[in-house]
């Protein structure tokens, strides 16, 4: 992910580890602060990524979460991500400020603002590129997350919808938009493969309010702006707090004010392979990926595969190479990190 000029909106390390990130920390039940981990990405942005991390590998079946902004872009050219792959996993793109174009290989051109949604189905493999538009606004703002994808559905059709409009409920002293997946008797629209939520969840200073949960899903909950509680623990920008399941409600709060965002699902049970844009459950998926990768897109040629990701029409400029695979075997992983046995 990139912002300012090398944009936002995806992986674009140029050097990826597998993902295993972040500092080690000494756990408490159920309400675990795990510090983000600064990433510099381009020559002007830093994102705090939030998951995966050494203590928490994933959220239900979210896998990935960067936090980005907000960066002033007004003096440059804004997002500028080139066409890049995906497979494996669903795309949510959310932003608090700033507009972004999509383009995908499928065909679809959308414009994105904040309060909307852009889900990026990848299934076997779809390309994209993300652009802010000519007289974008002065700042870009949001979230860039990944859902993995269920097995029985990790190779299929790719998909994107967009969704301008979301279930939205006002609490006292909160305004709940449910982003995707069901809580509290909202459900978006948007198409998902598991029992999951994403919520965005803005509060007024000196408020407070609870939601209601699902004890057998597990939670965490950010920050986007201003600084909040969450069943009494500090909830501020760069920090991820995993809450664990058994929750039937939980309380946030604020003095002055804040943006939060809640992550929410059913316990992913699947082992996963994660390195670079791509989620699979082998190391031979994901060099199967990249192979295809890089004998499409306009960037090599000759592969039997070569036409698994598709071309982005309409961008102006080269797709994005991948970097070189690791020398080491990639592993298999549980939800919590840990390498399995055979692997």
């Amino acid at each position: 992910m990139r912002a300012c000029e090398d944009g936002v909106v995806s992986n674009l390390e140029p050097h990826p580890a597998e993902e295993e990130t972040g500092a080690t920390v000494a756990l408490a039940l159920r309400r675990d602060v795990l510090p983000g981990r600064e990433v510099a990405l381009g020559k002007y942005t830093v994102v705090h990524r939030l998951l995966p991390h050494t203590n928490r590998r994933m959220v239900g079946a979210w896998c990935f979460a960067d936090h980005f902004g907000p960066d002033a872009i007004l003096a440059g050219p804004g997002m500028q991500v080139p066409p890049h792959p995906h497979s494996g996993l669903q795309t949510v793109t959310w932003l608090v400020d700033g507009e972004v174009l999509h383009r995908d290989s499928l065909g679809n051109l959308a414009m994105i603002r904040p309060g909307q949604l852009n889900l990026m189905t990848a299934g076997a493999g779809i390309a994209h590129a993300e652009v802010s538009p000519d007289g974008h606004g002065p700042s870009l703002h949001g979230l860039q997350l990944w859902i993995a994808l269920p097995a029985d559905v990790a190779h299929g059709a790719p998909d994107f919808e967009h969704h301008p409009d979301l279930p939205s409920r006002g609490y006292s002293g909160a305004y709940v938009t449910v982003v995707i997946g069901a809580l509290d008797g909202l459900e978006s629209p948007a198409r998902a493969y598991s029992p999951i939520v994403g919520a965005d969840v803005r509060l007024e200073a000196d408020s407070s309010t609870t939601l209601r949960l699902r004890t057998d899903w597990e939670y965490a909950i950010l920050a986007l702006a201003g600084d909040a509680t969450a069943d009494g623990v500090s909830v501020t920008p760069g920090n991820l707090v995993y809450l664990g399941d058994g929750r039937s409600e939980l309380a946030i709060g604020t003095q002055h004010g804040a943006r939060l965002f809640l992550l929410g699902g059913e316990p992913f049970a699947d082992e996963l392979v994660m390195w670079w844009n791509f989620v699979g459950r082998s190391h031979e998926e994901i060099v199967a990926a990249r192979g295809a990768w890089m004998a499409g897109a306009s960037i090599a040629g000759g592969s039997d595969d070569s036409d698994r990701f598709g071309v982005v029409a309409g961008y102006d400029g080269p797709a994005l190479p991948a970097p070189d695979m690791p020398t080491t075997r990639l592993k298999p992983r549980d939800r919590h990190g840990r390498p399995m046995p055979d692997a």
